[in-house]
């Protein structure tokens, strides 16, 4: 029976979420529990950063703190800030960010292209500890006076309003339950808000949150140096919240590397580092807990953000 397509969209914003969920076939060992990634990078902009971009804005419009004419400032890795670059020119807000060098330029260029004014810190030496709080630290600089909106996506509680739709989807897409779930964390909105809902319906549900070994301030107290774009950002996000997760795994961004290769190569899915480590992950716990059981990740994002670099440069398989 063919599938009905859905009605026509009041406008872009309407295109965000209602991603389709997939099994994963050639990277899970036998054995393992079933594991399933929730396509998120069919957002608009490749990301799931669309939800939260736009759940901190309407939030803010609801509340009244951002009115028109105000111009959004924000410390981002490029894609919070292509999401926010993009609900703004839907919405006609000014847009302001404070981003690097370490980022892709694919980010970079996409923050422009929908309308952003870029404020870049130098980071000759890439993604540092001191990166992100130095980033927002002139957010914050910039953002003084009442014609602007801060939208400060490490602390501001509105960004896991957003992110629980994926909760709520994952509950509708799985009505047997889901054993676990896993992501990796930069401001942590992600992960906590789909716990929030799937810890309501299914408390059992193993949680696991997920940072990259090379920077593990969450698992060892210790940040240091990594390239995995979006995650590892120096200290504990705020947004974390330990009730709502059970463990949390260092992942070494080797390894997770790779799998964005074999993902590519082996599922048909292109898809950035932070993917790779979700599904590393997911592995991980798809052996501990053995056949007949569910596993469930996210595709953060689109490896077409990451052509410039050299995520997809195999040099062992040539």
């Amino acid at each position: 029976m063919p599938n009905h397509p859905p009605p026509p969209a009041r406008d872009i914003l309407d295109a965000i979420g209602n991603t389709p969920v997939i099994r994963l076939h050639h990277v899970v060992p036998p054995n393992s529990a079933a594991i399933y990634i929730k396509l998120e990078f069919l957002n608009p902009t490749g990301s799931y950063k669309d939800r939260m971009a736009r759940s901190i804005i309407e939030e803010a419009e609801r509340r009244g703190t951002l009115r028109p004419g105000m111009t959004v400032v924000e410390a981002t890795g490029g894609s919070t800030g292509s999401s926010l670059a993009f609900i703004c020119a839907a919405k006609k807000y000014p847009f302001r960010v404070v981003s690097s060098d370490a980022f892709a330029r694919e980010k970079l260029r996409t923050m422009e292209a929908l309308g952003a004014t870029l404020d870049l810190v130098p980071s000759p030496a890439g993604i540092t500890p001191d990166l992100i709080p130095s980033m927002v630290r002139r957010a914050n600089e910039l953002a003084r006076g009442e014609e602007f909106y801060l939208a400060d996506q490490f602390n501001n509680k509105d960004a896991r309003v957003g992110y629980e739709g994926i909760g709520v989807e994952l509950v509708a897409q799985f009505p047997g339950g889901i054993d676990a779930f896993c992501g990796a964390v930069g401001g942590a909105g992600m992960v906590m808000g789909v716990s929030r809902v799937l810890k309501a319906k299914w408390p059992a549900t193993h949680v696991a949150v997920l940072e990259p070994a090379s920077s593990p301030t969450i698992t060892a107290g210790r940040p240091g140096k990594h390239s995995v774009e979006g995650i590892g950002i120096g200290f504990v996000p705020p947004h974390l919240e330990r009730e709502l997760f059970d463990e949390a795994c260092a992942v070494d961004e080797e390894e997770a590397r790779a799998m964005c290769r074999r993902l590519a190569r082996e599922e048909g899915l292109l898809v950035g580092t932070s993917t790779g480590l979700n599904v590393v992950a997911a592995i991980a716990l798809a052996k501990r807990l053995g056949p007949g059981k569910t596993v469930v990740t996210v595709a953060v994002d689109t490896g077409l953000k990451y052509m410039s670099g050299n995520l997809f440069t195999d040099t062992h398989s040539r």
